[in-house]
């Protein structure tokens, strides 16, 4: 390995060149093709490559060369240094993030032996880890939230974007990705609704949108993005200083950095107000089948997450029905 390479930028290298057209690299390189023909989301995408290019740094540095070397002793010492692998801030890979790698490796080996490659799959009998219960999310109250909704600096351009960003994401409960991919024709000011273009699984659907989320998106779209705009058929409705369409990783920043100016410490940055939203219409009486629409879930098991979250309403019946619930009235 030439000097100052590591494994995972020589790993990314071999996927865009690979060397040897029979190579571990170079099978996943057409399997990444594959799959962006049959039309996988490109976020999908970007994780599944950095998932196989994992693999593939692991592999090199063991000279594995080809598929065929591939063994089931191989691959289950592959799933223990996936078990013991630590991150740059020495946290270990969540079982969630384990069982998603090992499950993309199952599907690449199964793909070979379909192009011919491998005669039967090694990763056909790999037992998946078990994937831990899913903590329950951090929810923000309805004070913190109007304190963090309160900080951008509203007489700034920039801060009434913040503003605007920050209130669609608690009126509407949309990803962050979702966000980012809104068009300006996308508001539907006359039904009081957004359209979201290719959610989660590509598929669109309309959400309910408040009156007061409107009114700071109409000030930002007629006072601010005019001057933010460069291209005139930019079609995002949130620009970045430049006139670009907002990246991912600038909302986290724009929220994470809202977050630390209230003092307010808690996990997480976008999915905060995810969680708010259908946390607050939960306790205010909303069915859980109208906040799984409005949310996008699929199943409604991810959305009974929010029944354990929603604490508000339980209390208030313990109250008024547990027998030891209030403190006895002291004899006179």
């Amino acid at each position: 390995m030439p000097r100052g390479r590591t494994p995972w930028s020589a790993a990314r290298i071999a996927l865009d060149h690979p060397s040897e057209p029979q190579s571990i690299a170079a099978w996943i390189a057409r399997y990444l093709e594959n799959q962006r023909v049959l039309g996988i989301t490109l976020h999908s995408w970007d994780r599944m490559r950095g998932d196989l290019m994992r693999f593939q740094a692991w592999s090199a540095e063991r000279l594995l060369a080809t598929p065929q070397e591939l063994t089931v002793p191989i691959l289950e010492r592959y799933q223990r240094y996936l078990f013991y692998y630590r991150k740059a801030n020495s946290e270990p890979l969540s079982a969630a993030s384990q069982v998603r790698e090992l499950a993309r490796l199952k599907h690449w080996c199964r793909w070979l032996v379909r192009q011919r490659c491998l005669a039967s799959n090694p990763a056909a009998d790999l037992e998946l880890p078990r994937a831990s219960q899913r903590s329950l999310p951090q929810v923000l109250s309805c004070e913190e939230v109007e304190t963090i909704l309160a900080q951008p600096d509203t007489q700034t351009p920039i801060g009434m974007r913040d503003r605007a960003v920050l209130e669609v994401l608690y009126s509407t409960g949309i990803r962050r990705m979702e966000l980012a991919n809104l068009n300006v024709f996308d508001v539907q000011w006359s039904r009081g609704t957004l359209f979201v273009r290719q959610g989660k699984g590509r598929k669109d659907r309309v959400v309910p949108i408040g009156e007061r989320a409107l009114a700071w998106v109409k000030t930002y779209l007629d006072t601010v993005r005019p001057e933010l705009v460069a291209n005139p058929n930019e079609k995002a409705l949130f620009l970045t200083k430049e006139g670009e369409r907002m990246k991912l990783d600038t909302l986290s920043l724009l929220v994470r950095r809202t977050l630390r100016q209230t003092g307010i410490e808690k996990a997480g940055a976008c999915h905060l107000f995810r969680h708010a939203a259908a946390t607050f219409m939960l306790e205010n009486g909303a069915d859980i089948r109208y906040i799984q629409a409005m949310l996008g879930h699929t199943k409604l098991d991810t959305t009974q997450l929010y029944t354990h979250v929603s604490i508000e309403k339980l209390r208030a019946i313990h109250a008024a029905t547990h027998p030891g619930a209030k403190l006895a009235r002291k004899p006179e």
